[in-house]
Order: C-alpha cells, then sequence, then structure tokens
C-alpha cells in the first residue's frame, strides 16, 4: 500500500478536472495556483497554446491585503484585462482545489468584474 502526499492528490484531482476543461481563442481557460501565500491565476488558450493574460499575488497594493481580499481583488483585475483583450466569457479551471474560500472568492471577483464564468 502507497501512501500519497497531499500535493499528489492535489495533482491527481487536476488532472482529472483538466480532461473535461479546455480553453479557446473565444471562451479562455482561468487556471488558477493558490499557494500558502497567495494566489495567482492565468487565462490560458489551450488550442494555441498560449497565455493570454495573468495576475499573481505579488503584483503592487494586492500584496498587503488580507487572502481573500487579495483573491478577489485578483479576480476583478484579471476581468479587467480579459475585457481589455476581448475576452467576455471564460471556463474555469480550480486547479484540483476545493471550491471554497480563497479559490470562491477569485471566482466572484471575475463574476463582480463582468466575466461570464
Amino acid at each position: 500500500m502507497s501512501v500519497k502526499s497531499r500535493s499528489q492528490s492535489r495533482l491527481r484531482r487536476r488532472r482529472r478536472v483538466r480532461a473535461k476543461v479546455s480553453g479557446t481563442p473565444v471562451r479562455p481557460r482561468v487556471s488558477v495556483f493558490r499557494s500558502n501565500r497567495g494566489i495567482s491565476a492565468q487565462l490560458v488558450d489551450d488550442l494555441a497554446g498560449r497565455t493570454l493574460a495573468a495576475v499573481s499575488w505579488t503584483e503592487g497594493e494586492v500584496r498587503t491585503m488580507s487572502p481573500m481580499e487579495q483573491s478577489e481583488a485578483l479576480g476583478r483585475r484579471l476581468a479587467e484585462r480579459a475585457k481589455a483583450i476581448g475576452v467576455d466569457a471564460v471556463v474555469f479551471d480550480r486547479g484540483g482545489y476545493r471550491y471554497h474560500g480563497r479559490v470562491k472568492a477569485f471566482a466572484e471577483g471575475l463574476r463582480d468584474g463582468g466575466l461570464t464564468v
């Protein structure tokens, strides 16, 4: 019997999610990464293999916010960047994390910013 670490279990869940979620130029995928210190995300066009826009917790004044405020602010910031390149709808890839807490706050920030998730 083998014992799986927390990161191995997350990667297994991530692969399961990615089998069902794919981004297109019209509706790119929002890939979320959450660490203990912050959150980062990218808009990805999987057909072309390109990152269209990205945000990270290390940007400007977001760094000093609490984790929940940080997540929501980054969601709104990514929504602004997506609107600037002409994207109105996205597919949300939670990356093996539960849709709960900071990941949920990020998705709500995207919706507040005007994107269809």
